[in-house]
């Protein structure tokens, strides 16, 4: 589920983090997932990222590590550089099964990272033999570096009870995005009611329930409209929306497009 630039298609795949945001900043603030593990590697600015129902602050030399499958969204700024690593291929690589947040304060750990990733851009830039399986190997290496920072440099926060609900809130609408589930359905799901569901996410990241799942649909929305040629109609069932009408009024509060306009201003 990801708006990606075009990129060659192996083990890993670099893209700079201002090009994650061309096109504008709903590409990364906006609440979405991948299939595949995501390390965000910020080298310079600061700024707010959301992972599983939880905001928290970042700035130069953080690593954050996104399993597959997880919600996040994350501010960009023109002073905001970096490199989002996505692993394509992640099948024998020892990563972390939750997210993860890294400060990393050593200059030799930054610098190791660096010249991993300057790597890898070589090998994925090269057209030589083995040139996947390189790839690959480094990519070992880089779940290696992770392992390693997580002992040290890890900003894990404490864990409460509204944390693990707001986290299995943000899986329930991954799991079941395309059903037209509304806060109500996975309120009743988690066992609480709407009003403390919502209580719990603004406590997490600052926003009630309804906004996250909004949200969420509305990146799935733009995903639809830009990536494939399905009619809005087709598009609005597919993410549970009553009718083409309905989902038409949803998206133009929220964007000030209808999705016709959307897709038609980004056409080439």
């Amino acid at each position: 589920m990801s708006i990606l630039p075009a990129v060659s298609t192996g083990p890993l795949r670099l893209v700079p983090v201002q090009r994650l945001a061309q096109g504008g900043r709903w590409r990364t603030e906006a609440m979405r997932s991948y299939r595949m593990p995501l390390l965000l590697w910020f080298t310079r600015g600061q700024g707010r990222i959301t992972v599983a129902g939880l905001t928290r602050g970042y700035g130069a030399h953080n690593a954050v590590f996104v399993p597959g499958g997880t919600m996040h969204g994350f501010d960009v700024s023109g002073k905001v550089f970096g490199t989002a690593i996505f692993f394509n291929q992640s099948d024998g690589l020892d990563l972390p099964a939750e997210p993860c947040h890294l400060r990393v304060r050593d200059a030799r750990h930054q610098n190791e990272l660096t010249s991993l990733l300057e790597a890898l851009q070589r090998e994925i830039d090269a057209d030589r033999p083995l040139r996947d399986r390189a790839i690959a190997c480094h990519a070992g290496l880089l779940s290696v570096w992770i392992a390693r920072q997580r002992a040290d440099y890890e900003d894990r926060p404490g864990e409460t009870a509204a944390r693990d609900l707001v986290r299995r809130y943000t899986r329930a609408i991954e799991e079941q995005l395309y059903t037209g589930q509304s806060v109500g359905d996975y309120a009743e799901s988690l066992g609480v009611t709407p009003t403390h569901l919502s209580r719990v996410c603004n406590q997490t990241c600052g926003r009630p329930a309804s906004e996250l799942l909004a949200d969420r649909l509305t990146f799935e929305a733009r995903r639809l409209l830009l990536d494939t040629a399905l009619p809005v109609k087709r598009v609005a069932e597919i993410l549970g929306y009553g009718s083409a009408a309905y989902f038409t009024r949803a998206f133009h509060n929220r964007t000030g497009q209808t999705p016709t306009e959307f897709r038609e201003r980004r056409q080439p």
